[in-house]
C-alpha cells in the first residue's frame, strides 16, 4: 500500500535527489481527491497535511473523530494509487490535537512552538519528539516565525531563523525535518514590495543541520487567478505570493517540503464564483464542484512540476 508511515522517509529522498515534495492542505474531501489525483497522475510523492483547524472542521469540534476521519479518508483514496502518500498535522501547537494525530496514525505532526523563547520551543519539540519517535511518527518544528493569519496560527511580526541556533536544536531535539524563517509569510498577501528571501541564511542551516527543510507561506498566489477570482467579486487587490524563480533557488540551497495551501483556496474561490455567476440556474453541488476541483488539480499539478518532484514516485 502506498500510504507510509513516515513523511521522513519521502523527504530523506528528496533532500538526497536535491527536489521538493509538495504538502499541499485539505479541508474536506474534495480537496483530497484533487491533490492526490495531481500526485497519481504527476508520478510524484504527496504529503496531505490538515491544520488543527481542519481536524475540528472535519470532525464538527471533535478532535478525534476529525483525526480518525482524515486518516481513514486518505487511506481509503490513497490504497488506489501507486505513489507514496503521506498525511501531516501542520502548525500544532495544541498538545491534545498533536496527540490526537500521533493517536489517530498521522504519518507526521509539527510541533509549533516557534512563538516561545528558544529554549522553551527546544524542549517542547523534544518532548514531541519522544512521543511521536516511540510509536514511528515524524516530527517537523519551525524557528523563528512567519508573519500572517493562517487558519489558528497568527503573527503580527516575522523573526528570521538563526543558523547556529538550528544546529543546536535539531541536535538536541532530533526533529526529522525543521522549517526555517527566511523572510515568506502565511496568507494571500506576502509581500508588500519586491518578494525578498534570505538564501544566505537558508544556505548556512542546510549545511548545519544536513536534515529536510521546509519552506512555509510558499503559495505563489498566480495573479491570472487572482485578477479571475476579482472579476466575478473578490476582494483580493494586492495580493502576491513567493515567485517561481525564488522557490526553485530555495530548493537547490535545500528545500524539500513546499507547503503550499493559499494557492488552492484562491483557484477554488475564483473558478466558484465564476460557475456561479455564469449559470445561475445550476443547483446540482456535484455539477458545480466539479469542474472548480478539476482547477484545482490544475494548480497542484503545475505546483509539483515546479517542486521538481514530477515522476520522482
Amino acid at each position: 500500500m502506498p500510504y507510509v508511515k513516515s513523511t521522513k522517509e519521502i523527504l530523506e529522498k528528496a533532500s538526497k535527489e536535491r527536489y521538493a515534495v509538495g504538502a499541499f492542505n485539505f479541508n474536506n474531501m474534495e480537496f483530497l481527491q484533487a491533490i492526490l489525483e495531481a500526485a497519481e497522475e504527476e508520478k510524484a510523492p504527496v504529503i496531505v497535511a490538515t491544520s488543527e483547524g481542519a481536524i475540528k472542521y472535519i470532525g464538527k469540534g471533535d478532535i478525534e473523530a476529525g483525526a480518525k476521519l482524515a486518516v481513514e479518508m486518505v487511506r481509503t483514496y490513497a490504497e488506489k494509487l501507486s505513489v507514496p502518500v503521506a498525511l501531516h498535522l501542520d502548525h500544532g501547537r495544541d498538545f491534545k490535537i498533536i496527540m490526537a494525530a500521533i493517536k489517530a496514525g498521522y504519518s507526521s505532526v509539527m510541533i509549533d512552538a516557534s512563538h516561545l523563547p528558544f529554549e522553551e520551543n527546544l524542549r517542547e519539540t523534544k518532548r514531541i519528539v519522544e512521543i511521536a519517535h516511540a510509536v514511528g511518527i515524524s516530527v517537523e518544528a519551525e524557528l523563528g516565525k512567519l508573519k500572517g493569519i493562517e487558519d489558528n496560527v497568527v503573527e503580527k511580526e516575522s523573526v528570521l531563523v538563526d543558523p547556529e541556533e538550528a544546529k543546536v536544536f535539531v541536535k538536541e531535539t532530533e526533529v526529522d525535518f525543521l522549517a526555517p524563517a527566511i523572510g515568506t509569510s502565511h496568507g494571500a498577501f506576502k509581500f508588500k514590495g519586491e518578494a525578498q528571501l534570505d538564501f544566505e541564511r537558508l544556505k548556512k542551516v542546510k549545511e548545519y543541520t544536513q536534515i529536510p527543510l521546509v519552506l512555509h507561506g510558499a503559495s505563489m498566489v498566480p495573479q491570472d487567478v487572482v485578477k479571475l477570482a476579482n472579476e466575478y467579486g473578490a476582494e483580493l487587490s494586492g495580493a502576491k505570493g513567493v515567485p517561481e524563480d525564488m522557490l526553485k533557488k530555495a530548493i537547490e540551497l535545500g528545500i524539500n517540503k513546499i507547503n503550499t495551501d493559499t494557492d488552492l483556496r484562491i483557484t477554488f474561490v475564483a473558478y466558484l464564483r465564476k460557475i456561479l455567476s455564469e449559470d445561475k440556474s445550476q443547483i446540482d453541488p456535484r455539477k458545480i464542484f466539479g469542474p472548480v476541483f478539476e482547477q484545482v488539480k490544475e494548480i497542484v499539478k503545475e505546483r509539483i512540476r515546479i517542486f521538481g518532484s514530477s515522476g520522482k514516485a
